[in-house]
């Protein structure tokens, strides 16, 4: 057996005996959780000399504060398993997610809807491809800016901008953060998405439907502004008159199809009686395999057993590269966990009192700690998580658990459009050859400085 088949084999191991914890009780779910753990530890032992910086630091902090749960906490066994389970659930969320980019790679579906996107006129093409990049977004991840920056830098050529440089480099520029802020607002609105997950396993007390009328109008109004910054800063060269616009219609159905996944992940949650980050957990291997085997429907009973040998076949190179991310993500949800466990708020009581005067305010001061450390190359998940799990114990009066909750996962949205040390943004200027700085405050200047003021003076005036 090879090393990555090793760790493909471990990483179902943990998502399978995470999901037999999350919807099975008493013994059952207690002896499931230590078989992830194990399995899980075992993993962890198989990455050496493949992390990156991030997710190696993360791992060393998550040693230190081990140490010190040991020493200080009054159950340091309990918390520390609880805490594993916590990175064993993240584990389990990219492992699961991560299963819908099989079909989604080798989709003639996908390939038609970039396309139809990348060749619309330029007045519309800001709005369509930023919509698209969310939808897309859902499914592949990051891999969606894989996917059409390099759709993108093929389709602008000099010869498609008429010899004209400057034509080509505006499209560049516009293409690129259109395509940016899609896949930036898409774990913002998407029930599937991860920052959900993250939020509403830190919070419990809030659901997917109170946390949806927030997050959407953040991200509508964000969309609306992009659209606006993009058609006021231009230029507007004269269109090709002899161009015709390709149909829309592959998006559509693209569209119905993400619907489907969708209604699917809350079916599961209706019927199991489990909240919606666990329904996904279900769902989108589920949608998975089924889309491949829709894909291979003309073979033996439904293309259904060829879905599942490509799935054995290729899950090796799709999880391989997402160990990154598994540490990152769960590491973070192990840390926020440990903290919560340690920290007495009781001797927070100095700072409560001043926290407590500010009330919504403190959603303004969250939101920019998240966007504010995450240009300092802090990850997002991992102030997200952080203050998730803090900030709902302090029970500051005028700030409800939702408002928390939203206001974090902007931060984390405006975190992705902006900070240069992020992997959305390393991979545009891979592709682009501009700095990461360049894309984060002269491309998108002008958009953030309008954004950001009135998404702060949203929160700082939300009804509670």
């Amino acid at each position: 057996m090879t090393t990555a088949r090793l760790r493909v084999s471990l990483l179902l191991i943990v998502t399978l005996a995470t999901l037999l914890h999350l919807v099975s009780g008493g013994g059952t779910s207690v002896v499931a959780q230590g078989v992830g753990v194990v399995a899980l530890i075992v993993y962890l032992t198989t990455l050496s000399g493949q992390l990156n910086a991030m997710a190696r630091g993360l791992l060393a902090v998550a040693g230190l504060v081990s140490m010190l749960a040991i020493v200080f906490s009054s159950s340091p066994a309990m918390l520390l398993f609880e805490a594993s389970g916590r990175f064993a659930f993240f584990a389990t969320f990219v492992v699961a997610l991560g299963m819908m980019r099989l079909p989604a790679y080798g989709s003639p579906l996908v390939r038609r809807c970039g396309q139809a996107m990348l060749l619309q006129p330029p007045g519309r093409r800001y709005p369509i491809l930023s919509f698209g990049s969310i939808l897309f977004g859902i499914i592949l991840n990051i891999g969606v800016l894989n996917l059409f920056a390099a759709m993108i830098e093929k389709s602008n050529t000099l010869e498609a901008a008429q010899g004209r440089a400057w034509v080509r480099e505006a499209r560049q520029r516009r293409m690129m953060l259109a395509l940016l802020r899609g896949f930036a607002l898409a774990p913002l609105i998407s029930p599937m998405g991860m920052g959900v997950a993250v939020v509403l396993s830190s919070i419990p007390q809030i659901t997917w439907l109170e946390l949806a009328p927030y997050v959407f109008f953040a991200a509508g109004l964000t969309f609306l502004v992009g659209w606006a910054v993009d058609y006021l800063t231009g230029p507007h060269p004269p269109a090709d008159s002899s161009r015709v616009a390709p149909s829309l219609l592959p998006l559509a159905r693209f569209s119905a199809l993400l619907a489907a996944v969708v209604a699917l992940v809350v079916l599961i949650a209706l019927l199991l009686g489990v909240r919606l980050p666990v329904a996904t957990l279900i769902g989108a291997p589920a949608s998975a395999l089924f889309w491949l085997a829709w894909q291979r429907r003309r073979l033996r009973y439904g293309g259904l057993p060829a879905a599942i040998a490509t799935a054995h076949r290729k899950l090796p190179w799709l999880l391989s590269p997402s160990a990154n991310e598994i540490v990152v993500l769960g590491a973070a949800g192990y840390l926020g966990h440990l903290c919560i466990g340690l920290v007495d708020t009781q001797s927070l009581a100095p700072l409560l009192s001043i926290l407590d005067s500010l009330g919504t305010l403190n959603a303004v001061l969250a939101m920019f700690t998240v966007l504010g450390l995450a240009q300092l190359g802090v990850n997002p998940i991992v102030t997200v998580t952080l203050l998730a799990g803090l900030l709902p114990t302090l029970d500051i009066d005028g700030l409800p658990p939702v408002i928390i909750a939203a206001s974090l996962m902007v931060g984390w949205a405006l975190s992705l459009m902006s900070s240069p040390m992020t992997a959305s943004m390393l991979i545009l200027s891979r592709f682009t050859g501009v700095p990461t700085q360049h894309i984060g405050y002269r491309w998108n200047g002008r958009f953030l400085l309008a954004t950001v003021p009135l998404l702060a003076l949203w929160f700082a005036c939300s009804p509670v």
